[in-house]
């Protein structure tokens, strides 16, 4: 929880905070738990609002470090792609084999995590902001303070990085791809 509040917060203070309060808001709240999901997934979701509520009180302040902050945005993804903005035959993302057994192995989705950490920081944090806390694109421009078309541009990168990252750290097979 604290990984993934820490990803999208960049403050370590804000996302010990935000993990504390969903806590608190789990356990003061523990009698509406119905059992439909899993308690994991529901303190997560708890922890969703807490992070979305903090990146809002956040986007209000602008702190001066953020304002020496370069763009760590150094992608490349012309290269895979041909003029009519088709795949190169090497580029092309490689193929599952039982998506749905992937998805649900615990190896994964560590994998899928630690790819997602080596991502640059404002990808990462587009990209949590639109897939995991389901984000409207108007509230995540605002937070990030990026055009519409830049969102799209990072969410672009951030997808391209996870899929290299994960055909080579998840989807091999005896060094080929699968």
């Amino acid at each position: 929880m604290l990984k993934f509040a820490r990803l999208q917060l960049a403050d370590p203070d804000l996302a010990e905070d935000a993990v504390q309060e969903a806590l608190i808001g789990a356990l003061k709240n523990a009698r509406s738990f119905n059992g439909r999901a899993a308690l994991k997934t529901w303190v997560f979701s708890i922890l969703k609002y807490k992070i979305a509520d903090a990146l809002r009180q956040q986007h209000r302040l602008v702190p001066a470090s953020s304002l020496l902050r370069a763009e760590e945005d150094d992608d490349e993804p012309a290269a895979l792609f041909d003029t009519r903005g088709h795949w190169q035959s090497e580029a092309r993302p490689a193929h599952w084999k039982g998506p749905e057994a992937a998805l649900q192995d615990q190896q994964f989705w560590r994998v899928f995590e630690a790819c997602l950490e080596h991502l640059p920081a404002r990808q990462g944090r587009a990209f949590m902001m639109r897939e995991f806390m389901e984000m409207e694109s108007e509230e995540i421009c605002k937070i990030l303070a990026v055009s519409l078309t830049n969102l799209h541009v990072l969410l672009h990168r951030a997808r391209l990085r996870l899929r290299r990252c994960l055909e080579n750290q998840w989807f091999v097979e005896a060094g080929k791809p699968c």
